[in-house]
Formats: C-alpha cells, structure tokens, sequence
C-alpha cells in the first residue's frame, strides 16, 4: 500500500462488499470496516437507495472523524413490482441470512416463466469527506438480468446464486463468475467506476 493511501471508512460490516470495493478502488485509498471501529450502523430509514446511502455515509463519517463511503444496494424484480429494492437484505426478516432472502425470492417466483422473471441489481455510492460535506459525491449503477428457479454457483453474497446476467452467453449466475468479470459487469462495478471518474483517480 502506497504511503499516500487515504484512509477511509466504508460504512457496512459485510466483508464481501468490502473486497468488492478494496478491489475496485485499488491502492489510492485504505478501506476500514465500521466494524473494525466498532461503530454503530446507522438506521437504515430511507425509502430509496440514495436515501440509505446518504445517511450511512454522514452517520460514519461523523462516528469516525475520517471521510466515509456507503452504498445502498439491492436486487429489483419486476414480477413482483420492484421487490424486494431497498429491502433486499432482510427481505425475510431483519436477522435474515442470505440463503433465507434467496429462499424467500424463489417462493415469491414460484409459477412465474422465465421470461417475466427480469430484474436488475441497482447500487448507490456516496463519498463524503465529513458528516456535514456540503458537497458528495453520488454515483449509481445497475446490471439487468434475471431470476433462476435454482440457486447456481458458490462466489458472492447475497442474491448472487440466483441472478443471471442477461448479457453472459453461458447463462451463468453471478455466482458463478470470477471475482473480475463481476466487477467489470456488476452494478457495484459500475458504480464504483462512476465514483472514481469524479474522484479523478
């Protein structure tokens, strides 16, 4: 790591998210878990992606001292009218793992054909350099696709297992892509990629 690395909190406790970003960022930036400095997640009271972005951005800057990144993620099915969005996480309950969400998607599905279970994964990043930065950065971006009726693959978190993408010509999950075709195609990717350009980095 470069000496000029910018130490920064990323505002989650999952670490798969957390290599995503480390990944993605390179070396201009070392990335610290709010659990590693046993912060307190902030609420996630928002109704959108960006809402929930936003708020746990500031509230770990503000808990750290240090600037912050935190994304709002999650998995938008149009069968089911766009869920389960800004849910996705505890889509089966607060203390859901995500074998339970997966679990919960697929019986949600039931009876539905292939061609009408499209959906997309769709992320928002924002970067701020304190709590009250007048001026974040936001960057967003989204990977369509759509659901299996079977779980495939043993790479990512989440919803991965499930989610096909829709330009993979072997049909493949996320799941089952290597961590770097995942990041060139991902929602996350892309928006991470957006950040960056308004980084300059």
């Amino acid at each position: 790591m470069s000496k000029q690395a910018q130490k920064i909190v990323l505002a989650t406790g999952n670490a798969g998210k957390a290599k995503e970003f480390a990944q993605m960022l390179g070396a201009q930036f070392e990335i610290v878990l709010q659990t590693e400095l046993d912060l307190i997640p902030a609420e996630e009271t928002g109704t959108t992606f960006l809402e929930n972005a936003m708020l746990k951005a500031r509230y770990a800057a503000e808990q750290s001292g240090l600037p912050a990144i935190a994304d709002d993620s999650g998995l938008e099915v149009d069968a089911l009218n766009g869920a389960p969005g800004v849910y996705s996480a505890r889509y089966a309950g607060d203390n859901a793992t995500d074998a339970d969400n997966n679990a919960r998607l697929l019986r949600e599905l039931d009876g539905v054909n292939d061609a009408n279970r499209t959906a997309r994964f769709r992320c928002v990043i924002v970067f701020v350099n304190s709590a009250d930065d007048p001026q974040p950065l936001i960057a967003d971006g989204a990977w369509e696709g759509r659901i299996a009726s079977v779980a495939s693959g043993d790479g990512g978190f989440g919803y991965d297992p499930l989610f096909i993408d829709t330009a993979d010509e072997q049909g493949r999950t996320s799941a089952q892509l290597s961590p770097a075709e995942k990041n060139a195609r991902s929602h996350r990717g892309q928006a991470v990629q957006a950040l960056c350009a308004q980084l300059k980095l």
